[in-house]
C-alpha cells in the first residue's frame, strides 16, 4: 500500500510539473525554438555560393613550374563580401547602391614550402590575396513625410583570400599515384 500511495505521489508530480509553465517541453514537439533572424539568411548564402568558403585542393606542382594566381574574385563574390546594405523602411528610408564598378588587384601570389595538413596529407599552401576595389553610387531616398534624394559616390575597399592547397609527393612512386589518382578524378 506504502509503494502504491508513493507511486501515484510520483506519476501526479510528474504530471503536475509537465503542465506547468516551468517546464521548457510542455508544449511537446510544438515547443518553440528560438532562432535569430539573420540565420537563414547566412544558411540561404552558404548554400547557393559553397565555393566561397571551401579550400580547394589542386594537383602537385611539377619541377620547374611555377603556377600562378589565375582565377581572381569575380564581381558576385566581391559585392557579396560587401557589407551589406542598410535595411530599411519602405518609403520611409531606403538605400541603393548604383552604377557598380570594380577593380582587383593582385596583391600577394607565393606558395608555402611543403607541410603535413591534417585529413589531407602532405601539401603546399598557394597564397592568393587580392585588393578590390568597388566604385558605386549611394542613393538615400525618403518618401515620407518629406520627399527627398541623395546620391553620392562612394569606394569601397574588400580584401579576398583566394587560397588554395597543392598536393605534394614525396617519392617518386607517390608523385605517380597522385598523378593517376587526379586523371580519374578529373578527366
Amino acid at each position: 500500500m506504502n509503494t502504491l500511495r508513493r507511486r501515484l505521489l510520483f506519476i501526479s508530480a510528474l504530471v503536475v510539473l509537465g503542465l506547468s509553465g516551468c517546464n521548457p517541453f510542455a508544449m511537446g514537439i510544438a515547443t518553440p525554438i528560438p532562432v535569430p533572424p539573420w540565420l537563414p539568411d547566412q544558411i540561404e548564402a552558404r548554400m547557393l555560393n559553397p565555393a566561397d568558403s571551401n579550400t580547394v585542393i589542386l594537383q602537385p606542382i611539377p619541377a620547374g613550374y611555377r603556377p600562378l594566381c589565375e582565377d581572381p574574385p569575380d564581381k558576385a563574390t566581391i559585392l557579396r563580401a560587401m557589407p551589406a546594405v542598410v535595411r530599411g523602411i519602405p518609403y520611409i528610408y531606403e538605400e541603393f547602391r548604383d552604377d557598380v564598378d570594380v577593380s582587383v588587384e593582385r596583391l600577394v601570389d607565393e606558395i608555402d614550402p611543403p607541410r603535413f595538413f591534417p585529413l589531407i596529407g602532405p601539401a603546399q599552401l598557394h597564397h592568393c590575396h587580392y585588393k578590390c576595389m568597388v566604385y558605386y553610387t549611394e542613393t538615400i531616398q525618403s518618401d515620407v513625410p518629406i520627399p527627398f534624394q541623395t546620391k553620392k559616390r562612394r569606394v569601397e575597399v574588400v580584401y579576398i583570400d583566394r587560397d588554395h592547397l597543392h598536393m605534394y609527393a614525396c617519392t617518386p612512386e607517390q608523385k605517380a599515384s597522385m598523378a593517376q589518382d587526379f586523371k580519374t578524378i578529373m578527366p
